[in-house]
C-alpha cells in the first residue's frame, strides 16, 4: 500500500531529535498513532519513529477569545491548524539529530508499526497482551516476563472498575495458548480468589461471548475457549469433627475442600503466618521463631494428623487447662493453643512456671508471652476449620497437581486467615523450586498486594513476596501481582515488576511517583479509562501503550456459565 503523508514536521514549533510536532493536513491524527518520518543529513538519512502523545486544535487569527464567534459566522478570516506532538520511539539509524522542518510525515503501518514499537527485534518471543488503539495486536516480550531477562507483572487500578483480574486471566490465557511460551504444558499457576466464587467457572464457556470477541481472539491468533485445566480449592464447610469434610463452594462439582492436619502445620512451621503484626512487638518475633522450631521438633516423625504431646502438668489444673481435659493428643487448633498456654504460662492453680516449660519460653518477659497467646486465641476462631487434626492435610499443591491453572478460594475466610493460606502456599511454592524440585516455571496470581506486601511493617508474607520478587524471575517464580493503589505497596515489590499495567486510577493516586514512568498524558487519561483498556509498559518500548483486550472467552460469574443462579439452587447446593 502507497505511503501518503498525513503532515509534514512543523517549523514554527522546536523538533528535537526525541520529539518535534506535526502540522496534520490530511486525515486524522489520534492519541497513540505511531508515525514516521526520514531526514536527509548530508548523505545519510535518518528515520524517526514515534508515537504521539498529544493533540490540538487552534484558531490561527483570532486575537480575543470572542474572536470565535465571530470566525464561527465567517465574519473574520480565520483559519483551524491541527497539530500534534509526537516523542521519539527509535531513530534509525541511531544519530541524534533533528528532523527537518517540512518533512513529511507517515503514520506507521506493518513493518514500520514494528520497528516503532521494537517487535521486529522479539522474533518468537511476542505475546499478545490486546489490541492498540489503531486496531492492530499488541506485544509485550516475553522475555521480560518469563523470567530470562525480566519478570513479573504488576497491576494497579480502582476495584470493580479498572479490570486487574480479568487483564490478569487474559495474560494467562495468552501465556498458555499462544504458543509463545516454552514449555507451557509444564507450567503452573497458582490463582488466589479473593472476591466472590467468580474464578471458579473458568472451566466453562461463556455464555455471553459474542461472534466479534469471537474474531478478536482468533485476530491474536488465539481460540476463543474456556481454560482446560483447571483445579478448584474452597475452604471446609464443617468445623472439625462434625463427619466429612466438605468445600464451601456453590458450585456443586470439581471442588476440593482445602486443610491442614495439626500434625503438618507444627512440622512444617506455619504458626508464623498466623501473625501479621510481629514487628509490633520487639521480642514477639523472636518467640514465635522460638515455638515454631519447638513444635516442629514435637512432630518431627509423629504419624497421624493430630499432634502426640508426652508434657503437660503434674496434676489438680483448674477446668479449662490443657491436664484438666485429660488430654494427650491435640485434635483441635484450640487444643493447641491450650497447650501452648500451659507449656509459656503455666497452671492457672500455682501461678509458677513449671521448671520443664523454661525450654519454650525463651525466658521472655509474661507480657510477651501473654499476648502471643491473645493473638493465637483469636487466631483460633479463623483458623479453626483450616487446621484439624480430624483428617490428613489435603493442602493444595500447584506443583504436584495435574491441572495447570489452581484456583484457591479465600474470599470468605478472615483476614488472618487469609494471610495464612496465601503465605503457607506461597512458602510452599518458593521452597520447592528453591530445592530444584521443580523445573516447570509457576505463575502466581494474587491481588490486594497492598494487604499481603504493605509498604509499612514487617510479616513472614512481606518476606516471602520480596524473595519472589527479587529472587523469583531467576528461580521460575512469577508473580502477577495487583492492587488499587501501588503506593501502598512495598517498593521492591512493585519495582521489580518488569511488566507494569494500570487501569483506571484515583486522581490523587495518579500522581504519586509509583507512576511516574508514564508521561504525564498517559497519568491524566488513567482517571478516564473505561473497563476494559490497559495502559501497558514494558522495558523495551522506551513509551507505554494503550491496549484493549478481549471480552472474557471463560465464565467469570456463575451466570455466565449458564447454570441456575436462583436462590433456591444456591440454597440446595450449600445445603442450606
Amino acid at each position: 500500500m502507497k505511503n501518503e503523508a498525513i503532515g509534514v514536521v512543523l517549523g514554527s514549533r522546536e523538533a528535537t531529535p526525541l520529539e518535534f510536532w506535526i502540522g496534520v493536513q490530511d486525515g486524522l491524527l489520534r492519541l497513540d498513532d505511531l508515525v514516521w518520518v526520514e531526514a536527509d543529513h548530508g548523505g545519510f538519512t535518518v528515520r524517526y519513529y514515534g508515537m504521539v502523545d498529544r493533540v490540538h486544535k487552534v484558531l490561527e487569527g483570532a486575537q480575543f477569545d470572542s474572536d470565535t464567534f465571530l470566525a464561527a459566522g465567517n465574519l473574520i478570516p480565520t483559519n483551524t491548524a491541527y497539530v500534534a506532538h509526537v516523542t521519539v520511539t527509535r531513530l534509525d539509524p541511531e544519530e541524534y539529530l533533528p528532523p527537518d522542518p517540512g518533512s513529511p510525515v507517515y503514520l506507521a503501518r506493518g513493518e514500520a508499526l514494528e520497528r516503532a514499537l521494537y517487535y521486529d527485534g522479539m522474533e518468537n518471543r511476542k505475546l499478545p497482551v490486546g489490541f492498540m488503539r489503531n486496531g492492530e495486536p499488541a506485544f509485550v516480550n516475553l522475555a521480560f516476563l518469563d523470567g530470562r531477562q525480566g519478570g513479573h507483572v504488576n497491576i494497579s487500578g480502582i476495584s470493580g472498575v479498572a479490570a486487574k483480574t480479568s487483564y490478569a486471566l487474559f495474560l494467562l490465557y495468552s501465556l498458555y495458548n499462544s504458543g509463545v511460551l516454552e514449555g507451557a504444558a509444564s507450567a503452573r499457576t497458582l490463582v488466589f480468589n479473593v472476591k466472590g466464587q467468580d474464578l471458579f467457572y473458568l472451566d466453562k464457556p461463556n455464555q455471553k461471548l459474542t461472534d466479534e470477541e469471537r474474531e478478536r481472539y482468533r485476530r491474536l491468533g488465539l481460540e476463543p475457549e474456556p481454560f482446560g485445566s483447571v483445579a478448584f480449592y474452597a475452604p471446609p464447610r464443617l468445623e472439625v469433627g462434625a463427619g466429612h469434610i466438605v468445600p464451601a463452594s456453590e458450585r456443586g462439582d470439581g471442588v476440593e475442600p482445602y486443610h491442614w492436619s495439626i500434625a503438618d502445620f507444627c512440622r512444617e512451621g506455619l504458626l508464623p503466618f498466623l501473625f501479621s503484626d510481629r514487628g509490633a512487638m520487639s521480642n514477639l518475633g523472636f518467640l514465635i521463631d522460638h515455638v515454631t522450631a519447638r513444635l516442629a521438633a514435637l512432630a518431627r516423625g509423629q504419624q497421624g494428623p493430630e499432634l502426640l504431646v508426652d508434657e503437660g502438668p503434674a496434676g489438680g489444673s483448674e477446668p479449662g487447662s490443657f491436664e484438666a481435659l485429660g488430654r494427650r493428643s491435640i485434635r483441635t487448633f484450640a487444643e493447641l493453643v491450650d497447650f501452648l498456654e500451659y507449656m509459656l504460662l503455666g497452671s492457672d492453680e500455682d501461678g509458677v512456671e513449671a521448671e520443664g516449660n523454661k525450654a519454650w519460653t525463651a525466658r521472655q518477659h509474661t507480657g510477651t508471652l501473654q499476648a502471643f497467646i491473645r493473638r493465637l486465641r483469636a487466631a483460633s476462631r479463623s483458623v479453626g476449620k483450616l487446621v484439624r487434626g480430624d483428617a490428613p492435610s489435603n493442602a493444595p499443591d500447584p506443583l504436584r497437581s495435574s491441572a495447570q491453572i489452581n484456583v484457591v478460594d479465600i474470599h470468605a475466610l478472615s483476614a488472618q486467615a487469609q494471610m495464612f493460606v496465601v503465605g503457607s502456599l506461597l512458602r510452599q511454592v518458593f521452597a520447592a523450586k528453591e530445592s530444584g524440585g521443580y523445573r516447570g516455571r509457576v505463575f502466581v496470581v494474587l491481588d490486594e498486594l497492598n494487604k499481603y506486601a504493605p509498604r509499612e511493617g514487617e510479616s513472614p508474607i512481606k518476606d516471602i513476596l520480596l524473595d519472589i520478587a527479587e529472587r523469583g524471575r531467576s528461580l521460575g517464580v512469577i508473580l502477577i501481582g495487583a492492587q488499587q493503589t501501588a503506593s501502598e505497596v512495598e517498593r521492591r515489590v512493585v519495582g521489580n515488576a518488569a511488566v507494569r499495567v494500570v487501569g483506571r486510577l484515583d486522581a490523587a493516586e495518579a500522581e504519586r511517583p509509583e507512576y511516574r514512568y508514564l508521561p504525564g498524558a498517559f497519568r491524566e487519561r488513567a482517571l478516564i479509562l473505561p473497563q476494559g483498556t490497559m495502559i501497558l509498559h514494558q522495558p523495551e518500548v522506551p513509551v507505554p501503550v494503550a491496549v484493549q483486550f478481549p471480552y472474557p472467552a471463560w465464565a467469570t460469574k456463575r451466570e455466565e456459565a449458564g447454570e441456575d443462579v436462583s436462590d433456591e439452587a444456591l440454597k440446595d447446593e450449600l445445603g442450606i
